[in-house]
């Protein structure tokens, strides 16, 4: 068997760059026996701040566990295959959104693209706070991942 290319590390900014470039990753939390609870999360990237932004429910099991336990990640695929994207740190979780246009409803509103925006956002605040939405913040101190430059 012949030995292919090996993955070849992505420096900082490939990482960063591969973060702002997809939407959708699997954030790793810690269930409270110690094993990894993953699930499918649309994400916000901020690379200044070294922080990601998902938006969920309060009563989810994510919620309960990064209130146990901080640490988490989140792993999101590359262009192809053979590369991916790793930020791993602790992670918080907001007050719930409790009045139309609070500081967390205006959190979670800034993290949809503008052009993505909803029309009536005073509808879309108000759905929110039905919802009991939160914020989870990942503050991410580690960026690690990998490519394989490989052709066909």
């Amino acid at each position: 068997m012949t030995q292919g290319p090996a993955p070849r590390p992505l420096s900082d900014e490939a990482l960063s760059r591969l973060l702002g470039e997809q939407q959708f990753g699997t954030l790793a939390t810690v269930k409270r026996g110690g094993h990894p609870h993953l699930t499918t999360m649309l994400y916000s990237w901020d690379p200044e701040a070294r922080t990601v932004r998902f938006s969920t429910t309060a009563d989810r099991s994510k919620v309960t566990h990064i209130r146990r336990n901080p640490r988490a990640a989140l792993h999101v695929q590359g262009g192809d295959v053979w590369s991916f994207a790793v930020a791993e740190g602790e992670a918080e979780v907001s007050e719930i959104t409790t009045v139309p246009g609070d500081a967390t409803g205006r959190e979670l509103l800034a993290m949809i693209p503008k052009a993505m925006r909803p029309e009536d956002e005073d509808a879309f605040l108000e759905q929110l706070v039905a919802e009991r939405r939160v914020v989870v913040r990942l503050q991410v101190d580690r960026l690690y991942g990998t490519a394989l430059d490989i052709d066909g």
